[in-house]
């Protein structure tokens, strides 16, 4: 390297990105790789040193950037030239065949349809500008999405550069987590005692909204193109007539094309190879919750257009959840926060929706009585919204005699205390009232440290219990006694893990009073009531002087949940906590959200009810921003609520809304409400 000119360096990099260029596309798009890891390793270090020594000759487009660049503040919006539409989703045979019946009815033909899987993860648009790609974003709300470019050129399988320098071209597809990927990320947030992801669908969209895209590129995520979008793809000669031409064209230019899809046209095969996918997908690298049925000539769906939300030409068939039959080996019981009993079924393990399954939810004492759930049972677990097992059923049948009948313990099993049914008839919940109970203790203390509560960045399940363990923390307030060479000392903790968890709980300090109310995890008080009794009373010293009456008079707190505050601030343990967490700098005020500028109360004295899963806020993020413009956001829809924002899978709320007349907002019209 050192013997090489200027000119020289730059042919040799050049040489070694086409190299490089040309070997990724044969590993991630062909899956046939012609030299080993070691070899394609060799080259790319041999990169990394050349354009370390000649900076002029590194692009953007280089293998060595898809390592993740400098952390970004925000994500910049990203306006869709072409509205990026989503699917009309149908969940029987005997729909999807009445959807045939009539797009034939329609055309007066039987045409052909793109049979394909349809990937569980999240959209995003990719733009190429003479051969090069120079911008991605997410879908957003089909028009607007959010600029994700520098995380997305971590992907490894999206391309950087084109075979052929097209002036521009726009293509859609779907980024998502290996299984394999996802897995290993959990194992690993598991050993550093990090919230795990619940699928890879969450830690695929996650991971690409992430600041740093060098965590991103920590992720390996991959993608499947699914669509060609806009652009002059044909300019060249090139001009297929059907969607799987195209697709095919796009494959040809290096792109990750959509897997194991069929050109089918007799809705019977139609419908079978539907089937056939279901029953394949578990052995797919990727999760899928369904498969898409598209028009696949290109000139029928011109003639068929779309709707204001969805295209006519395309539907989406949702596989109902997948259900397995496992023995119950055990019933473990686990103590909660606020003391409840939940019972876990201990199963053999089942494969089931793309993992490995050896636990489920039992719910409660009622339901196991309802269904006669006994230990040595062959039951039927399924996976609820594809993420929580479940037991649902029983399988009498095989009963052999020798099932046990399952009775909750009379005694709590972490602290022996005698346990009580809920006296406030809530449920089947049975509870232990012992304050002191090790596992509610620790229970308690995780939920005060998450991202919802003080939000103590780091102190997670297992760090927790390891502090618990230790003897150095009993309850919140010693969280904020602790010295990081205290920690260090600890497994898994080091100097600096030490000091910086050490900083994140400083900074809690903070967090405000509704976060303070919600972390010390009162009953009934959530996210909601707790920003309601703050932005009311606030101050703790207000709160602990109130009386049932002056919670109740909240629009958020009823006599139940108005009763429980009286109760724990009254009890003489929660009121010496207070008053050292108070001596520790802990912020016991509320905290204005409102700026003063100029249309910053926008919203003063509107509610917002919020349902459904938005396409780039989180929950928390989307109230707020209402709560910043001076909105008010509760957890039921009522006739005092002004608007609900609904996204995805919105559920009774959204119902709720329709029949009274309520406004109905999606993301995009709510981030326009509440620009500064």
């Amino acid at each position: 390297m050192g013997n090489l000119s200027a000119k020289e360096a730059g042919q040799r990099i050049a040489a070694l990105r086409r190299s490089l260029t040309h070997h990724a596309r044969l590993y991630y798009v062909y899956d046939a790789p012609e030299i080993s890891d070691y070899e394609y390793d060799r080259m790319y270090r041999e990169l990394e040193e050349l354009e370390a020594a000649y900076p002029e000759y590194v692009t953007p487009d280089s293998p060595t950037r898809r390592v993740g660049g400098a952390a970004l503040e925000k994500f910049e919006k990203f306006t869709h030239h072409i509205r990026l539409s989503s699917l009309t989703d149908v969940f029987s045979m005997e729909e999807l065949l009445s959807y045939l019946e009539n797009i034939q009815s329609q055309l007066g033909e039987e045409p052909a349809y793109s049979v394909e899987p349809k990937i569980d993860g999240l959209s995003v648009a990719l733009v190429y500008e003479n051969g090069r790609f120079s911008r991605g974003a997410t879908r957003g709300d089909g028009y607007v999405g959010e600029d994700v470019s520098e995380n997305l050129r971590t992907v490894l399988g999206i391309p950087m550069t084109l075979p052929e320098p097209l002036p521009y071209l726009c293509v859609r597809g779907e980024v998502y987590m290996p299984r394999a990927a996802f897995a290993a990320l959990n194992r690993r947030r598991e050993e550093e005692g990090q919230p795990l992801f619940a699928n890879p669908r969450n830690a695929a969209a996650g991971s690409l909204r992430q600041l740093d895209p060098r965590v991103t590129a920590q992720r390996k995520l991959d993608i499947w193109i699914f669509n060609y979008q806009e652009g002059d793809l044909y300019m060249d000669g090139h001009a297929p007539r059907t969607h799987t031409e195209t697709l095919d064209r796009l494959e040809e230019l290096g792109f990750h094309v959509l897997p194991a899809r069929r050109c089918l046209q007799n809705p019977e095969e139609i419908c079978a190879y539907i089937e056939a996918l279901g029953k394949q997908r578990d052995g797919f690298p990727f999760d899928m919750d369904g498969a898409v049925v598209k028009l696949d000539d290109l000139s029928l769906r011109a003639r068929l257009g779309e709707t204001s939300n969805t295209p006519r030409w395309a539907v989406a068939y949702k596989y109902p959840p997948e259900e397995k039959q496992t023995k119950l080996l055990a019933v473990e019981i686990a103590v909660g926060r606020t003391g409840v009993l939940t019972p876990t079924a201990v199963l053999e393990p089942v494969h089931l929706s793309g993992t490995t399954v050896s636990r489920a939810t039992l719910h409660n004492i009622d339901f196991i009585r309802e269904k006669d759930v006994r230990v040595g049972d062959y039951v039927t677990v399924r996976k609820a919204g594809e993420i929580i097992p479940e037991v649902v059923s029983v399988d009498r049948t095989r009963r052999t005699g020798e099932e046990v009948p399952f009775r909750m313990p009379e005694n709590c099993p972490s602290c022996g205390h005698a346990v009580v049914r809920d006296e406030d008839g809530e449920g089947a919940a049975i509870r232990c009232v012992n304050p002191s109970c090790p596992a509610q203790r620790t229970r308690r203390i995780i939920h005060f440290a998450s991202k919802d509560a003080m939000d103590i960045d780091g102190l997670g399940a297992q760090t927790v219990e390891l502090l618990v363990q230790s003897g150095l923390v009993r309850d919140v307030a010693d969280l904020y006694r602790l010295r990081a060479e205290q920690l260090s000392p600890l497994a898994r903790m080091g100097e600096k893990s030490a000091a910086r968890l050490v900083e994140a709980i400083a900074h809690s300090r903070a967090a405000g009073l509704s976060r303070l109310l919600y972390g010390l995890g009162i009953r009934q008080v959530g996210e909601v009531a707790a920003e309601s009794i703050a932005a009311h009373f606030g101050s703790m010293e207000a709160c602990l002087a109130a009386d049932a009456e002056a919670f109740s008079e909240l629009p958020d707190i009823g006599g139940v949940t108005a009763g429980n505050l009286v109760s724990y601030f009254a009890r003489e343990d929660v009121r010496q906590l207070l008053q050292e967490l108070s001596e520790l700098g802990v912020d016991m005020t509320a905290h204005g959200t409102a700026s003063s500028g100029s249309g910053a109360r926008k919203l003063e004295g509107k509610t917002f009810v919020l349902t459904g899963t938005l396409p780039t806020l989180t929950r928390s993020e989307a109230s707020e921003r209402i709560r910043a413009a001076g909105g008010k956001v509760t957890g039921s829809v009522s006739a005092r609520t002004d608007y609900v924002v609904a996204g995805e899978a919105a559920g009774s709320k959204l119902t709720k809304a329709t029949q009274l007349g309520i406004p109905v907002l999606d993301e995009a019209a709510l981030l326009s409400m509440t620009e500064p």
